[in-house]
């Protein structure tokens, strides 16, 4: 069975929400509160350590109503089925979509062509967990028989994004193993940090599925050659003792000088930006451990199981993306903040970027038409309190309405009671501000306080005043364990799945990230040869440029 095709413009439920929305477009949500004493009860979600308050929204009952009317219009159940069962949903690439399997039980059974998958899984989890024990207790060495002190992740996109926001997330349960990850093809950035890293004692972690990606090859020989040439007795043999990879490409990585019994497998229907469940999060396991790796698998399996039996009312996924289509495409609103309070989730957003934009990034529907209405949003943020003193001015007195989940944990980690309240006390206080705003009469009050004229009271007033009404979902969580980071990674994961299905796309292929790459290649030849041909006049300039100079 293939996911519904169905556009939601055409829908019945479509055009009720266009016309309800011209009734409630102006509504202010304070009146909304006013109206319904048991608002902030109504609209809310508790399910195990979450509690998810979307009653800060530009939104009524009916409102929800009617976009839990779309969700079942758009056949949004059956996709949910056919994507947990192994369908080939991903249909432009002919695969299945099965990130979920990874994290699934072992007495589960998934099928890829009539054979069940769970375990394969298995199989590869011991493998890591074996591997993980290895490193992490000494008995695994490098070529000079010293132990592994440094773990260095060589991917890029979804085998950096993934695995570098869990590590950095997970940093209070780190062992002693310190963990570096290489990405970008700028020469700088890997030198920066192989310059800090003493070959003996590192373990370099190469990651690409076909191990043929230009940025992540080109890192991994870059460092090769440096590890053989930092000292006299390493050799090619010696290369298996300190490089393993995460690739399908067996033989190729064997050639890079990999013993193969270090080669960790992944599989064509685990997209890249939703790896970081299978061998990918390797340097996961060997960050944290392989105990607190499966917490995150079992976090992220109890999300799935919430997403894929619960209705819709009740569903923290479904509700999250329905009320996001609700402000993309109703409201206009292009972009959406994500802003955790916590320190430790300082990439969560940038993860959350190419989980969302690479994703659902498309302007052509599952039928192959083009698309005549907005899909997709501009994911960004970073943590609070860091953005109340960078980009919240925009949120609060700017022209743009932009949505903003807040992410914030009851329990600090380090038990630093004054820290704590005083960061939760932001964290609550900017969506009351968000939501409230300061009227002419506060600002009044305030300004009359501080003795001023009123001549110098009239010029300030129209600067001191917010309107307010700006829409905030709070997701409230007990404690940042490996268990909770995998449910709130897997909750974002099926948000993007139900926005998918309700715009019609085909949310995991990606053919937008690689036109540049194949440019790139063809650019490269030419620089390389320094002929150029069949360029734009702009582009030809660039090259010139460049060229000449080097």
């Amino acid at each position: 069975m293939s996911l519904p095709k169905i556009d939601p413009t055409s829908t019945v439920t479509w055009n009720k929400l266009q016309a309800h929305f011209q009734s409630v477009k102006e509504i202010q949500m304070k009146d909304l509160f006013a109206q319904d004493k048991e608002r902030a009860n109504k609209l809310t979600v508790q399910w195990e350590d979450f509690y998810v308050d979307y009653s800060k929204n530009r939104l009524t009952e009916e409102t929800l109503s009617l976009l839990y009317q779309l969700a079942k219009e758009v056949k949004l159940d059956e996709a949910i089925q056919s994507f947990f069962s192994g369908e080939i949903i991903n249909e432009t690439e002919n695969r299945a979509v099965l990130h979920t399997a990874l994290r699934a039980n072992k007495s589960d059974q998934i099928c890829v062509d009539e054979k069940d998958i769970i375990p394969n899984i298995t199989e590869v989890k011991k493998q890591i967990e074996r591997f993980s024990a290895q490193i992490i207790n000494g008995s695994k060495k490098g070529f000079t028989g010293k132990a592994f002190t440094d773990v260095v992740n060589i991917g890029i996109g979804g085998s950096d994004l993934g695995p570098s926001m869990v590590v950095g997330s997970l940093e209070y349960y780190k062992n002693h193993l310190n963990t570096h990850f290489v990405s970008n093809i700028d020469g700088d950035h890997v030198n920066e940090i192989i310059k800090k890293l003493n070959p003996e004692t590192t373990l370099f972690v190469i990651v690409s599925k076909t191990f043929s990606t230009q940025e992540t090859l080109t890192n991994a020989n870059t460092i090769k050659d440096w590890f053989l040439s930092k000292n006299s007795n390493a050799n090619q043999e010696t290369v298996s003792k300190h490089f393993v990879a995460v690739s399908t490409n067996i033989e190729k990585a064997k050639n890079f000088g990999i013993d193969e019994s270090n080669i960790f497998p992944i599989w064509d229907w685990v997209g890249g930006r939703f790896s970081l469940w299978s061998a990918v999060g390797l340097s996961i396991s060997l960050s944290v451990g392989f105990e607190n790796f499966t917490k995150l698998l079992l976090g992220a399996n109890k999300m799935d199981a919430h997403f894929k039996s619960e209705a819709f009312d009740k569903n923290i996924p479904v509700i999250l993306a329905l009320i996001s289509v609700w402000y993309n495409n109703f409201f206009n609103s292009e972009t959406e903040a994500v802003i955790p309070y916590s320190q430790y989730l300082n990439r969560f957003s940038i993860y959350l970027q190419q989980s969302f934009m690479e994703s659902n990034g498309k302007s052509v529907d599952r039928n192959g038409k083009p698309i005549s209405y907005q899909t997709g949003s501009v994911i960004w943020g970073q943590p609070g309190t860091n953005s109340q003193h960078a980009f919240f001015q925009l949120i609060h007195q700017g022209t743009k309405l932009i949505p903003a989940d807040f992410i914030g944990f009851t329990e600090s980690l380090h038990g630093n009671n004054i820290h704590q309240d005083r960061l939760i006390s932001n964290f609550i206080a900017q969506t009351e501000a968000l939501l409230n705003g300061k009227t002419k009469e506060d600002v009044l009050k305030e300004l009359e306080a501080q003795s001023l004229s009123s001549e110098e009271i009239k010029k300030l007033m129209s600067f001191k005043v917010f309107e307010g009404n700006k829409p905030t979902n709070t997701i409230f969580i007990k404690k940042l364990t490996p268990e909770s980071l995998g449910k709130l990674i897997a909750m974002y994961e099926h948000k993007i799945f139900v926005q998918g299905i309700v715009w019609n796309i085909f949310s995991f292929d990606q053919f937008g990230v690689e036109l540049g790459k194949q440019l790139a290649g063809k650019i490269l030849k030419e620089v390389k040869n320094n002929t150029f041909v069949n360029h734009d006049a702009s582009t030809l300039n660039l090259l010139q440029y460049y060229k000449n100079l080097t």
